[in-house]
């Protein structure tokens, strides 16, 4: 079943914006970005607006996932600290936006 979304409007399926509020979430709780995750691949190809979210997600949890690791291992050396703030911040950034466009039925 596609969903017609109307540029302006947010779209029927929250899906997409319940996914931002995990990656935040996960922040916090970790378990609830990679609950995000599944779900962003689980729900894609649904529709073109709602599917640049979702390969936004997925992107953010790739990229995400690479900067927690290089700032835990990086972490003995003090440098790791500042590339896990730097991921913290682009996080919350990118998610904000994220839900923005989801609520003006704009891809992401």
């Amino acid at each position: 079943m596609e969903t017609q979304v109307v540029a302006g409007q947010a779209p029927q399926d929250k899906t997409a914006f319940y996914i931002y509020i995990l990656y935040l979430a996960g922040l916090f709780l970790p378990i609830t970005a990679l609950i995000g995750f599944v779900m962003a691949y689980i729900n894609k190809g649904k529709d073109t607006v709602l599917d640049s979210h979702y390969s936004k997600q997925i992107r953010t949890f790739w990229i995400g996932l690479v900067c927690c690791i290089v700032g835990w291992v990086t972490a003995g050396i003090i440098v790791g600290f500042f590339i896990l703030l730097a991921w913290a911040i682009w996080l919350i950034v990118t998610c904000v936006k994220g839900m923005k466009a989801f609520n003006n039925g704009l891809p992401a």
